[in-house]
């Protein structure tokens, strides 16, 4: 890598030989560990990857710091069981950070079970990207505080990468920067960008989201992380570069050993001082004018005086130049020339379907909204307050009646999605920004019975039965909806005069109410958790012949049954 590399191995150690003989001291003094040692070693695994210019960081700076020599492996410390302040401080993982890392684990057992990937991978390599984002610096929906941007690379000591997303990730419309806890440069963002918290958006400044991708991006070209070569080059695929993949690893290990959960914003952070590090320090880029192209929540310079400093120059995509790597951390932009943030003076809607779902079910449609300048101009960074109002059970899929979403640099912020309950009827959603003069807008939405469109009887035995007699076999249906059973329908069932008439008949067969009454239709019938629904018994009186029982469910589908009385034959 570089000299950086040395400065910033360990307290005390001076030269990447000091590295080689910790990682080494590591691994002896721990017990057997995750560091792989299969053929060919780490050298071997860097020979079949790519070279550094098409790595997923190119060779990229990145905190070098190791963990200590003692791992957490003490009794009652354990990777399945954290415990909030227990153990050593570098063993302790952000609530959050910890949070998503296991869930991009069990997300990608189901989707890709035969990469194995370890949540303990995941956090490796957020702590050498970025210090496990800045020390779990993020709001309650695992975004950071503040954007943790590398360096503008405008080729001034690092790579040149002209901007491939109109600053939407990085705010810069001139060059790209890496962006957020896993360091992703925003065209491979776009390839690998994913929505792990459900709020209907990419963001590579949100945890969950990053880490999720971060997991995919390990994953691809069908590797098994549980074999020694594919978790050798899933890493050096991330950066190309036998001390990062030393670095990595290491960490690895020493998170399979033992990790616990701290609260949020708490962890420990790698040595070094952010943008005062020794080594390259170009001037930032400054952020353009919001634009009007659709993107994710556009970054904010944050006060190196107040805010960590962040790992890693690059991030997966970024190519490396000559002598480049080491420890210099990503910039924060440069807080003395803030560009002047743009007033809301309106919210509008963006979306034009219709909120309408049957009970039950979740809505297709999503409230959006867009905040805009008085010269009607996107405004990005706005926090929007989605709220459900009135008299139903719904809420949005996170369980909440009342969220807040922030606009992107497009301006438009949208909801999560809404999951009807079982009350019918109209309620509102309504959107709303904490500025003075600024209307909120509404949404009307409804939701609707639970349906049905099939109706099938269950059995197909002729229903007969003498004068003065009950039938012998009961009425058995299912009710589907588009090919599903149907649970919940609402269903009438009526001895009806004529195959086209609707009215109850006044003789022949019946049903009995509480009172042991002839009742010639029944209501308030209701389908079960499998759409089966079976009807009363039913009773001939002294008329013989063919009559018809029809049965409707909510939503039109219908189905008439033969009911036969036949007089026995005379002695």
């Amino acid at each position: 890598m570089s000299a950086l590399f040395g400065r910033r191995l360990r307290r005390g150690a001076t030269t990447t030989a000091v590295a080689a003989a910790a990682i080494a001291a590591l691994s002896a003094s721990q017990a057997p560990g995750a560091i792989p040692s299969g053929a060919g070693g780490a050298q071997a695994a860097a020979d079949a990857n790519p070279p550094a210019e098409s790595s997923a960081t190119g060779n990229s700076p990145y905190y070098t710091e190791l963990p200590p020599l003692t791992t957490p492996d003490k009794p009652g410390t354990t990777v399945d069981l954290p415990v909030i302040g227990t153990g050593p401080a570098e063993a302790g993982i952000p609530a959050s950070v910890l949070a998503a890392y296991k869930q991009a684990e069990q997300a990608l057992a189901e989707t890709k079970p035969g990469c194995n990937l370890p949540w303990q991978l995941l956090a490796a390599i957020g702590k050498v990207e970025s210090g496990q984002a800045r020390g779990g610096r993020v709001d309650a929906d695992g975004t950071t505080l503040s954007p943790i941007l590398g360096p503008v690379l405008n080729g001034i000591g690092f790579a040149n990468i002209s901007d491939t997303d109109d600053g939407a990730y990085d705010g810069d419309s001139t060059h790209d920067r890496a962006v957020g806890p896993m360091q992703f440069i925003p065209s491979t963002w776009a390839t690998w960008g994913q929505d792990a918290n459900g709020d209907g958006r990419k963001d590579p400044n949100n945890i969950y989201d990053a880490a999720l991708a971060a997991g995919e991006y390990l994953c691809h070209a069908d590797r098994d992380l549980s074999l020694d070569a594919d978790l050798r080059q899933a890493i050096l695929s991330y950066n190309h570069s036998q001390e990062y993949l030393g670095t990595v690893l290491t960490w690895f290990e020493y998170y399979n050993k033992g990790t616990h959960e701290v609260p949020d914003g708490t962890g420990v952070l790698p040595a070094g001082t952010g943008p005062a590090d020794p080594g390259p320090s170009p001037s930032p880029t400054p952020t353009p004018p919001p634009s009007s192209k659709p993107g994710p929540k556009p970054p904010k310079p944050s006060d190196p005086g107040t805010e960590p400093s962040a790992p890693g120059s690059g991030g997966p995509g970024e190519p490396s130049t000559p002598g480049g790597g080491g420890s210099t951390p990503p910039s924060t932009g440069d807080p003395s020339t803030p560009a002047p943030k743009p007033v809301v003076k309106r919210i509008e809607k963006t979306g034009t379907g219709t909120h309408t779902a049957m009970a039950g079910s979740e809505f297709t449609e999503r409230a959006s909204v867009r905040a805009v300048d008085a010269a009607g101009k996107p405004v990005g960074d706005v926090t929007v307050r989605f709220e459900i109002v009135g008299d139903t059970d719904a809420r949005f899929t996170s369980g909440k009646s009342e969220l807040t979403r922030t606009t992107g640099e497009d301006g438009t912020a949208t909801a999560p999605a809404v999951q009807a309950g079982e009350q019918t009827g109209e309620f509102t959603i309504r959107a709303s920004v904490d500025v003075k003069n600024v209307a909120g807008v509404e949404y009307t939405a409804s939701v609707t019975a639970r349906q049905a469109d099939g109706l099938t009887r269950t059995g197909d035995k002729e229903l007969t039965a003498a004068p003065g007699t009950e039938f012998a076999d009961q009425v058995s249906v299912k009710a589907t909806y588009q090919g599903a059973v149907a649970p919940g329908v609402a269903a009438t069932a009526t001895m009806i005069t004529s195959a086209d008439g609707s009215a109850p008949r006044t003789d022949g067969p019946y049903f009995k109410d509480a009172d042991g009454n002839p009742l010639r239709e029944l209501k308030d019938l209701k389908t079960d958790a499998d759409g089966a629904l079976q009807l009363p018994k039913i009773y001939a009186d002294d008329t013989a012949g063919t009559f018809l029982l029809r049965i409707e469910t909510e939503g039109g589908a219908t189905l008439t049954v033969e009911l036969k009385v036949t007089a026995p034959p005379a002695a």
